[in-house]
């Protein structure tokens, strides 16, 4: 998506915490240093990510 959009991740994740919280900049910070705190996790490519979620969307029906 940010890719897509030519932007960094960063402005991606905080645009997303931005619409899921519309509560005062705390909660915000503490969701946004919650992610930075997170583990790493294995990304796959984009060809098995894509893959991966059309799998995931075709089970929703």
């Amino acid at each position: 998506m940010a890719r897509e959009r030519g932007v960094p991740v960063a402005t991606v994740v905080r645009e997303a915490i931005d619409r899921g919280l519309v509560s005062p900049a705390g909660r915000r910070k503490s969701a946004g240093r919650r992610l930075l705190d997170a583990a790493d996790m294995s990304v796959p490519e984009p060809r098995e990510l894509k893959q991966e979620l059309e799998a995931l969307r075709a089970r929703r029906g």
